[in-house]
């Protein structure tokens, strides 16, 4: 994973989630849940031009909070969960959602997944955009990047998957390892028409090796006597 990490870092830019505020951070996370990122990034435009904070999402009606976010899609679903969130997250911690994120990592994670409707991606993107834990988040494109170089099998769950990239992930780099997966999974290991040919790493993946060119061969010979 560190040579694979190491070649990425120099094709892709630098990315960092904008949003710092963990509550803020959660509930864009919630979001982009079943919908891509121009859509769940206008809902959170709407929502947070009128409610900033966990009071006020729980104080508005579920009506207003999903006009604003309709957008996104599913967004009675998702306007029921966030005031639920909202709550609980005023009523128990005050709307300081650092108590929460100052704990360990696999203490917060629980609190995290107690929250109504808070699965473990979400739980693990907070931990790792939030509050800095060292997590491996796996959204959609981590699942088929990790399954497609062989880091996990297809039949792989979640949790499973996040162990196994966890594990074989340099400490200190999964947060980084999270987000260039994602660039590679956007921009060349797609899920229809992947371009294995471009890929920067198909030279570490069993399906791109065949198209990797003249640097596979290369590095072959420079082992043989």
């Amino acid at each position: 994973m560190e040579a694979i990490l190491n070649q990425l870092n120099g094709v892709f830019k630098p990315w960092r989630l904008r949003e710092k505020d963990p509550f803020l951070l959660l509930v864009g996370t919630v979001l982009s849940q079943n919908t891509n990122d121009r859509n769940s990034f206008a809902a959170f435009k709407s929502l947070t031009s009128r409610f900033t904070t966990p009071e006020q999402i729980a104080s508005a009606s579920l009506r207003e909070i999903g006009k604003l976010i309709k957008i996104g899609g599913l967004y009675r679903e998702k306007a029921k969960r966030l005031k639920e969130i909202s709550k609980l997250v005023w009523k128990k911690y005050g709307g300081n959602m650092n108590l929460i994120l100052q704990k360990p990592a696999v203490e917060a994670r629980r609190e995290l997944l107690s929250l109504p409707g808070v699965g473990p991606k979400t739980a693990d993107v907070v931990l790792a955009f939030g509050a800095g834990h060292d997590v491996f988040p796996v959204d959609t494109h981590v699942f088929r990047v990790s399954k497609r170089l062989g880091f996990a099998e297809p039949k792989d769950g979640y949790e499973e998957v996040k162990r196994k990239l966890e594990r074989v992930t340099p400490p200190g780099r999964r947060i980084e390892g999270h987000v260039l997966l994602i660039q590679l999974g956007r921009n060349y290991c797609r899920s229809r028409n992947p371009n294995h040919k471009e890929c920067p790493i198909n030279r570490f993946c069993p399906v791109g090796t065949r198209y990797a060119g003249p640097s596979l061969p290369l590095r072959r010979r420079a082992h043989q006597p």
